[in-house]
């Protein structure tokens, strides 16, 4: 069976949450640079594999796919190794609800107008737009309380076993940490400070930790 083809780049946080499902099974892939600061995420080959433009694609033994939702959920199903879903009901909607949260608030109050701003725009050469950063904060407060409220007495976000929600929420949380904004949003939650420190050390978050420069 050929290994699984992750085409997207490695600083993207949906191509990392796929990249730490295949880790944790663990799994052999190959990861495919799609050059996005260059626009090639537009150019015909990667539309090819999503006419939405986005990353990551994927591919497995002639089964293509996109949406990282969809992706990671057949990584657990097709390919052997470590179980990242819950099987009781609960654990699992709780898993959902978390995935849920990440894709609709998140990472457009944390990514797109925080992380973006702060340390993306100034390695272009570009300004922060200090308004929407400023905008974002009351949202991604209230997911970081939100994420801990629902984290219960559990080890990890959606129960005592990694799920596929710490995997959304590790590449969203480690860009957060690194700009002074999500450091002072940080400082009063304990408990998923204490989350992090638990899964930092995994081999698969160090693994696949990005770099730039």
């Amino acid at each position: 069976m050929a290994a699984p083809i992750i085409y997207g780049p490695a600083f993207s946080t949906y191509v990392r949450t796929v990249r730490l499902a295949l880790e944790e099974k663990p799994a052999s892939y190959e990861l495919a640079d799609v050059a996005m600061m260059k626009g090639a995420h537009k150019q015909p080959e990667h539309l090819a594999r999503n006419p939405f433009g986005k990353v990551p694609a994927f591919s497995h033994d002639g089964f293509d796919l996109y949406e990282t939702d969809a992706i990671v959920r057949y990584i657990d199903q097709a390919i052997p190794g470590q179980d990242l879903q819950p099987i009781e009901a609960k654990p699992r909607a709780r898993m959902n609800q978390i995935i849920g949260i990440v894709e609709s608030f998140a990472y457009t109050c944390m990514i797109t107008k925080v992380v973006m701003n702060r340390l993306i725009q100034p390695m272009l050469g570009g300004q922060p737009d200090e308004a929407t950063i400023k905008d974002a904060l009351p949202s991604a407060e209230l997911c970081l309380k939100e994420f801990e409220r629902l984290m219960g007495t559990g080890k990890y976000l959606a129960s005592d076993k990694l799920s596929l929600a710490d995997l959304f929420v590790i590449p969203v949380y480690h860009y957060l940490a690194q700009t002074p904004e999500g450091q002072d949003l940080l400082k009063p939650r304990g408990k998923i400070r204490e989350w992090w420190d638990l899964v930092k050390t995994r081999n698969s978050v160090v693994t696949t930790e990005p770099k730039f420069g």
